[in-house]
């Protein structure tokens, strides 16, 4: 029905988020409820949730993934780490004049040697002589989106992370969870909103434009997600009382609508592939906190399957009008699925 042209659109360069704001929660938020458009502050998030209403959210924390180095030969390496695998092994993209052979040993950060194992699709293995998360936390650097043009600093280091964030694995943040600050999450709680978490290790891919007209023809990235048990007792007791499902970014209701494939949420650990497109059926999610997307990304059309391809359509041309600010480092939206308006 829809094809990639259908998700382009032009965006100011000035629209994009270089910085975020200095507090967290001073972002702007604009609800949209079928074609109803309401500009909001972020803070103003605890007025449109209801005691009850069940606030799930992605507990991943970003790596220091990225790393320069040089291979034995002198050739210069740069690497981006995309998933760990186990304590010695990732899986990572490097790039180099010529890519390095199985048993290659690149020197990265002038800091401690890996040694590259067999091809992995567009990845290659390798094989860390410590600790990976000791010797990525110590030596790495922050990974930012390549639209945002400075390198991280420590004040990135912070700000690129979520409050609540945990699991380390991921190479990019759950980006609407950046608006929340403690005390905005402490008059939730007060409220009686309450919190579930989910754990799904954001990729490089999320990144990616889709870059086939035929969106059938697109072939998703993976990523690893787990959904606790105790988080699918809590959506079932918000669903058995009539309470809102909110998942906190996309990331969030991916992992949520991945566990949920045979109809009912389950619990569990695994990879997911899905690709939501307009004319998916959600099967637990009810609202959505996300920051804006790019254009001709699957984000972007997860959001148009989820509130409607139209209704986005005007939600983002009112946004850049009204200078919001766009991607990781931007303002919000509130959407509520087509099958509640």
């Amino acid at each position: 029905m829809y094809s990639l042209s259908d998700f382009d659109f032009e965006l100011p360069p000035e629209r994009i988020a270089q910085l975020p704001l200095p507090d967290r929660s001073a972002s702007r938020l604009l609800q949209l409820d079928g074609d109803q458009i309401t500009d909001r502050h972020f803070a103003d998030i605890v007025d449109q949730l209801q005691t009850g209403d069940l606030l799930v959210m992605n507990n991943t924390r970003v790596l220091k993934a990225r790393f320069f180095g040089v291979k034995e030969t002198g050739g210069q390496v740069e690497v981006l780490v995309e998933r760990v695998l186990d304590n010695r092994t990732v899986l990572a993209q490097v790039r180099a004049s010529k890519s390095p052979k199985p048993g290659t040993r690149i020197r990265l950060a002038d800091a401690f040697d890996v040694t590259t194992g067999e091809r992995a699709g567009e990845f290659f293995t390798l094989h860390f002589e410590g600790d990976v998360f000791e010797l990525i936390e110590a030596h790495g650097r922050l990974p930012l989106p390549p639209y945002i043009e400075h390198t991280a600093d420590e004040f990135d280091e912070q700000r690129y992370q979520t409050v609540y964030s945990k699991e380390p694995g991921a190479v990019a943040a759950p980006t609407a969870g950046l608006h929340f600050d403690q005390p905005l999450l402490d008059r939730l709680k007060a409220k009686g909103v309450n919190f579930a978490y989910v754990t799904l290790h954001v990729g490089a891919g999320t990144f990616q434009p889709v870059r086939v007209e035929d969106l059938s023809a697109h072939q998703m990235h993976t990523e690893w997600y787990t959904v606790p048990g105790e988080t699918v007792d809590a959506v079932r007791a918000a669903r058995a009382a009539g309470r809102d499902v909110i998942a906190v970014g996309t990331t969030s209701l991916r992992a949520l609508e991945s566990a949920s494939q045979s109809g009912e949420l389950a619990a569990g650990s695994a990879d997911t592939a899905l690709f939501i497109t307009p004319g998916y059926k959600f099967k637990t999610v009810t609202r959505l906190i996300t920051n804006f997307h790019l254009p001709k990304s699957t984000l972007l059309m997860l959001v148009s399957a989820f509130a409607g391809y139209a209704e986005i359509r005007k939600a983002y041309a009112h946004a850049i009008a009204n200078e919001y600010r766009f991607f990781s480092y931007g303002d919000a939206m509130l959407l509520t699925t087509q099958s509640r308006q």
